[in-house]
């Protein structure tokens, strides 16, 4: 039987990071290559586990993660760029 799962080393892990897709914060505590497939063929994604304030641990996508704060100096530098100033 194959594993359903591998851990993957990611440069975010530890630190507080931010769910694009729901907007929760939290801290990235693993990320894994996971067989999501319940069929025979394997269907392998990179999931983010994250833990949120109240301890609860949710997964999202990797590609979903960005470093908390990250959203906020975004949009600070879009706001400070206005066409035709």
């Amino acid at each position: 039987m194959t594993e359903r799962y591998e851990y993957v080393p990611h440069r975010l892990l530890g630190r507080r990071v931010r769910d694009i897709a729901s907007g929760v914060e939290g801290e990235l505590m693993a990320v894994t290559n996971e067989n999501v497939s319940d069929s025979g063929a394997e269907r392998w994604m990179r999931l983010a586990y994250v833990r949120d304030a109240s301890g609860l641990e949710f997964t999202t996508a990797v590609g979903n993660i960005v470093p908390a704060g990250y959203l906020d100096i975004l949009e600070g530098c879009l706001n400070r760029r206005r066409p035709g100033e």
